[in-house]
């Protein structure tokens, strides 16, 4: 229990905190003083537009070019693990939401999967609640990938790809409200089933969108994917080989577009995406260097495809044999009270950004009886570990390179600083 653990253990997790902490100041301060007299220490954010949050971004530069980028976070820092050490698994949803807000479902969808494998029953959920929880995910995925594409392109330049993005996500976000009655922070799927059940004509109102959505791709490949000087912004830049991705913990559209094929929902096969057909994209190379900016910006252009193509086959299972009746309840299998046994746990899935996982502890209470609020819970944010790659990079780069660099990490503040 956190009241019981022995002195010299708190310690010694205070003497390696304290260690660390003053081996990044101490090679912090060495970078600067390593400036030479013609360098100049520019700060980049934290309230710069193309920074994408409020992320610090420290660069010396030696005129235009960018000779070290030295990240500042912590900003938006809301104690998230703090939260989950004192709440239910139950009442911790919410928070999760606020990680990546911009794909809030896939949050607590693997947040349920773990609490759910740790009481024993993810095979006892039905099978309505699990196509309805990937069908949300997905369509939670394609908005979170148009913000990506739409506001890469304001980064770079290009207005009209961001009104049209924008545009298209407005129509999903409306579906979403009208099934969870949230625009953003959704607290829709629950341990054990879901918050509600689908509006009656929401699949018929979501197939209506896929019909309008399809083509509006085509237009925005031909607008901004195929855009000669977009290609020429994003081509050979911020070039990531696959085995610096990996050694970095990359994950997501930042790995896949190195050239790994690596997508949780394959590679663990959770919920019923073994039940679906779906491709993998991958970086090629196409418009330049294996692993850069164009690759990762096409990456997620792709996976908005095939996304499309999942809630499709969703959409045909839930209008089908698995199409509501009168007497489905989606908080049946619901627990009444969530006490997993003693335990660690670590679950993964595949988030709009990469992997995102929560590492569970859960004890016994100081009275030695069962409890329903873990004994510590450590989050693993994707985008955390695909900003780390920034400064390895964005060596030698111009500034203005430096935003498409940025703007193809596609992080999100809340996942970064938690």
């Amino acid at each position: 229990m956190r009241w019981q653990l022995p002195l010299f253990y708190l310690l010694q997790n205070l003497n390696a905190t304290t260690s660390i902490y003053e081996e990044a100041l101490r090679r912090y301060t060495e970078k600067i003083a390593a400036a030479s007299t013609e360098d100049m220490v520019l700060n980049m954010g934290p309230q710069h537009p193309s920074t994408h949050g409020v992320l610090r971004l420290e660069l010396i530069t030696d005129g235009e070019i960018v000779k070290e980028v030295i990240p500042h976070i912590g900003y938006l820092h809301r104690c998230f693990e703090k939260h989950a050490e004192s709440l239910t698994y139950q009442q911790t949803i919410p928070f999760t939401d606020r990680l990546d807000y911009l794909a809030s479902m896939n949050n607590s969808h693997i947040w349920v999967m773990g609490v759910e494998k740790m009481l024993g029953i993810d095979k006892e959920i039905p099978k309505r609640i699990e196509y309805i929880r990937v069908l949300v995910c997905e369509l939670n995925r394609i908005a979170s990938h148009l913000i990506a594409i739409g506001t890469y392109g304001i980064d770079i330049g290009a207005f009209t790809p961001f009104l049209w993005c924008f545009r298209d996500r407005e129509h999903i976000m409306g579906m979403l409200e009208w099934a969870s009655g949230s625009r953003m922070l959704y607290n829709y799927i629950w341990v054990g089933g879901l918050f509600y059940d689908l509006p009656v004509g929401f699949e018929e109102r979501c197939r209506e969108f896929i019909d309008y959505f399809k083509p509006k791709m085509v237009e925005l490949n031909g607008l901004l994917t195929n855009n000669e000087i977009f290609i020429k912004r994003t081509a050979n830049v911020g070039v990531l080989p696959m085995d610096v991705a990996i050694n970095y913990g990359c994950s997501g559209p930042m790995l896949r577009g190195s050239g790994l094929k690596w997508d949780l929902r394959r590679i663990d096969g959770y919920s019923v995406y073994p039940e679906l057909e779906f491709d993998v994209p991958i970086g090629k190379g196409e418009m330049g260097a294996l692993g850069d900016c164009w690759d990762r910006y096409k990456v997620r252009v792709e996976e908005i495809e095939q996304s499309v193509h999942i809630v499709e086959q969703c959409l045909d299972r839930l209008q089908k044999e698995l199409k509501r009746t009168p007497d489905f309840d989606p908080r049946a299998k619901m627990p009444k009270k969530l006490v997993p046994k003693p335990q660690d746990y670590y679950v993964r899935g595949e988030g709009a950004k990469g992997e995102l996982g929560f590492y569970f502890m859960h004890q016994k209470n100081e009275e030695g009886r069962d409890t329903e609020i873990p004994f510590r819970v450590k989050s693993r944010g994707p985008s955390f570990c695909n900003l780390s790659v920034l400064p390895a990079i964005s060596k030698n780069v111009m500034i203005a390179d430096l935003i498409a660099i940025i703007g193809s990490i596609d992080f999100v503040l809340g996942e970064v600083d938690r």
